[in-house]
Order: structure tokens, then sequence, then C-alpha cells
């Protein structure tokens, strides 16, 4: 590794969530799965920029500052409509969110930043006309860095799962990370075991798959059908918004630290051992449970973090 910061570009959407709250009233939470990526990132000290849309609005100002207040670098186009993206939020009894979109995702083009981290994700990989432009940022990027895919299905953007499902997959093959929720593998293809879905995509293309699965922890697969087990955080669940977008941003942030990045990404990867990437899954899966234990999209800083990571630590060698 050099001295310098890798450079993280993450191409998505970002949004205004409108939360329910007390006697049927409802506030704006910014959010957007690629933009919680990117907090996450900005949130742990990492060099991150986020090419999304926003519109010249209350919202997007509020977007804007929200991402910015966490060190992410915000490279935004308009939207179409001059509005921004809202997402109406449903939170069962549970704490699990699901959400009614109002999107304008017509990304025309990438900007040429070198990158040594590309992650892409959630609706602006399947949306047209923007997921066109996101899978060609992907292509032009491979073999140049580090690609992370975060596959989350949103069926009621995408009723049809035929166009998304072969667009996620050519996504899997160009990737050298996937991570993926149960859920969404369930969606996806519905007939397969999600894990079993994971090993074809392993052998398909990265060098790695985590297939994640709430409160019962996550499976890492690799090329060759190689799968390990990581149990899960126990935690108080406040709600489960932005539980998947924090695994991901630690997850790539674990992968940094072990020197994964850049042109070499795919072969760093390849040589990192069963040990590796078990701690680095459990990182992520510790930094989701930090961001379940609160209300709203709200990951770990770096202090908090280690803090976590450190009772653990001390904890297992006691």
């Amino acid at each position: 590794m050099t001295d310098a910061q890798p450079r993280i570009l993450v191409v998505g959407e970002a949004l205004v969530d409108v939360v329910p709250g007390p006697g049927g009233t409802t506030r704006d939470h910014p959010g957007g799965s690629p933009a919680n990526v990117a907090i996450t990132l900005g949130r742990l000290e990492r060099d991150v920029r986020l090419v999304t849309l926003l519109g010249d609005d209350e919202r997007g100002a509020a977007v804007r500052a929200w991402l910015e207040a966490s060190d992410v670098t915000v490279l935004a186009g308009p939207t179409g409509s001059g509005r921004t993206s809202s997402a109406a939020v449903t939170l069962d009894e549970s704490g699990a969110a699901t959400y009614e979109f109002d999107l304008d995702w017509d990304l025309r083009s990438v900007p040429e930043e070198a990158c040594d981290v590309l992650h892409v994700g959630s609706i602006a990989t399947v949306l047209d006309p923007g997921a066109d432009t996101v899978l060609e940022a992907f292509r032009t990027h491979r073999g140049r860095a580090l690609l992370s895919l975060d596959p989350n299905a949103r069926p009621a953007i995408t009723p049809d799962r035929t166009g998304p499902v072969a667009r996620v997959e050519q996504l899997v093959e160009l990737a050298d990370v996937v991570k993926v929720s149960d859920e969404d593998l369930h969606w996806l293809h519905p007939d397969a075991d999600p894990v079993t879905t994971a090993t074809r995509w392993a052998d398909a293309g990265p060098g790695l798959v985590v297939v994640t699965r709430g409160g019962a922890g996550a499976v890492a697969v690799r090329p060759g059908g190689t799968a390990l087990e990581v149990p899960g955080v126990p935690v108080a669940v406040a709600d489960t918004v932005g539980a998947g977008d924090t695994f991901s941003g630690v997850l790539i942030d674990a992968l940094l630290a072990l020197g994964v990045h850049g042109r070499d990404a795919a072969e760093a990867l390849a040589a990192l051992t069963d040990r590796d990437l078990l701690d680095v899954v459990t990182t992520a899966a510790v930094g989701a449970a930090i961001n379940v234990s609160r209300p709203g999209a709200d990951p770990p800083t770096r202090a908090e973090l280690s803090s976590a990571l450190g009772v653990d630590r001390e904890a297992g060698q006691e």
C-alpha cells in the first residue's frame, strides 16, 4: 500500500426518506442506499465521493448538507424534475422498513474521477435511463479499481424481475465484491437457496460474495464453493434502516485496511486467508449492529467502531 488514502467513488441515488412519526406525522431523513454507503465511509475517515442527482430544492440542500457533514464530497447533477427523489417509509412491528418511491434517475454521465474503489448498488443499477450509465462506469473501471456491488431488490420500483435480474447478473460478473441480503436473493432468484445463488455468483467473477441474514449473521462465499459462517451480533434493534448499507461501507473499509484496492484488487482479495475474510465480515456485522441500535440510517464513526471491536476482541482473549 502507498501512504495516500485510497480514493472511493460511490455512484447511486441520494434521496429523502419520509419517515412516520407520532400521531400520523412524518419527518424527512436524508438517505438512499448508495448515499448511506458513502456516509459510512466518510464517518470512517475515508476519501469518498458520491456521484448522484439532487433537486434544486430544500430537500436537495438538506441531503447535500447531511452528506458533507460526514465528509462526503458530493458530485451531484440536477434532477430532470427539479425536485429531490423521496421514499415514503413504512416500519413494521419489528422495525423492518419498506419503501414507496418517487424517483428521478436520469444520470447521463459519471465524472472521470480516478479511484481505487468503485461502489454501486440499489435502484441506480436497475432503473433506466441512469442504470446504463452505472453499468458503463462499472465496465470502465474493471481492472482499475476494486468493484463493489450491493444489489438491493426494490419490487415497488421494478415489479417485473426480468430486467433487473439480467442487469444484476451483468454487474455480478464484473464485480470483485458483492454484498447481498438473503431477502434480495429470494426476490432475484426465488427458486434457489440464497447461498446456492451466492456460490454460483462467486464462480462467475467476484472474489467474495457476502450474504447477510439480518440477526442470523452472514455467509461469506469464495470462488470454489468455500462458505464461511459469521454469527449475528446481539443487539436491541431500533429499526433496520441503513443496516445493509452500513454493512457494505464497513466491508469496503475493512478490505481497504488489508490493502485490497486499485489495479491489484482482485489479486489482493484472492490472497486473503479465510481468517482474514472472517474478520472482515465480522467487522462489517459489528458496524451494522451499531447502526440498527439507533433510529434511521446512522452508521458508526471510526471511534465508535474501534471501541466496539476492541470490546469484542478483549472478551475473546479472556
